[in-house]
This record gives C-alpha cells, structure tokens and sequence, in this order.
C-alpha cells in the first residue's frame, strides 16, 4: 500500500482581517495541528488573534491547497512599546545584553508573530514563501520573532533565511519552555 500525495499548494492570499475572520476557525485549527497543541486552545488563542489584526501594520499571508484548505499562515505587526511580547522581549535583551542592543533591535521592527504550516503540507516550502511575502510588504528595518529552542523546521527555515540570535534560552512570563528570539534586517534578499 502506497501513501496518498501530500496536497499540493495551489495558491497563496493575503487577506484582510475581516477575510481572516470569516476563517479564523481553520486558521487556529491548523495552528493547533501544527503546533500539537491540546484541544481548546483554538478558544484560548482566537481572542488574541482578533486583538491582533487590529494592530498597525498587521499583515496575513495564507498558503492554500488545491480544495481551497488552508496550507499554511503567516502573520504580524509593527511591534510597539506596550505589547506583551515587545516588553517581555525587551527585558531580555536588556538583562542580557544591555538597554543599547535592546533599543537597536527593537527600535523599527516588524514582529513575525504566528508562523504555521500543516503537518500533511510540510517540506514543499510553503513556510519559505509565507514568510517572503509576508515580510515583503513589511515597512520596518528588521523582523523579529520568537520560537521553541530546539531543533525543527523552523529553526532551519529561520537560520536559511538569515536570522540570527537575538537572546537565546529566554523564559516567556507563563510558558516554561526555552525560546530563542531570532531577528535579521529587511528587506530578505
């Protein structure tokens, strides 16, 4: 017995947040899958995408397979002074490599903030070309984001597209797991 073909992507959108909302429902469901997340944190999680889209900058890209199911989404926003993930990262840097580091990377930066790509959909590059797009119509000076440490896909997607370490083994308020904050200049090349 042979295995059915992945799906394939068969085009890529950039929705507006109201086009978002009307999917949000698929959207964290493949979030959840990607992520192996339990049941329930699609509830948890849809709040904080909604406050999302309404941040400056807020930008989606999603990936979608040849029956019109999303393969794959990308979002972000400019970060800014007074979001939970700028001041938690902004603390990091700071203790770790000083307030001027933290005010260079932090100062002008499009935050990468969800990044996910189905299981039955992974290794076509499809995470590449969200990525891209998505930060090709970003009008910072650099990206930033964060992720589990660890070997992954990601990590490896990250490291080819040229991130390098921001602050590594960094502990989020409320989640125990090592992250590393990754961030490179804009444009990509």
């Amino acid at each position: 017995m042979t295995a059915a073909p992945s799906p394939q992507v068969a085009r890529f959108a950039e929705p507006t947040a109201d086009e978002l909302r009307i999917r949000l429902r698929e959207a964290l469901s493949l979030y959840v899958t990607a992520m192996r997340y339990p049941k329930g944190t699609a509830e948890q999680r849809a709040p904080m995408w909604l406050a999302h889209m309404l941040r400056t900058g807020w930008r989606c890209v999603i990936a979608f397979d040849e029956e019109d199911r999303m393969a794959g989404v990308a979002y972000g926003y400019q970060g800014a002074p007074g979001q939970w993930w700028h001041e938690q990262v902004r603390r990091g840097v700071t203790e770790h490599s000083g307030p001027a580091v933290a005010d260079s990377w932090m100062a002008d930066y499009f935050e990468l903030t969800e990044l996910h790509v189905r299981p039955d959909t992974q290794g076509q590059g499809i995470g590449e070309e969200l990525v891209r797009r998505l930060l090709a119509g970003a009008d910072n000076t650099r990206v930033l984001l964060s992720t589990p440490e660890g070997p992954s896909r990601a990590w490896r997607l990250y490291r080819r597209l040229g991130f390098t370490d921001v602050l590594r083994d960094y502990r989020f308020a409320g989640d125990p797991r090592p992250f590393g904050v990754l961030g490179r200049d804009l444009p990509l090349s």
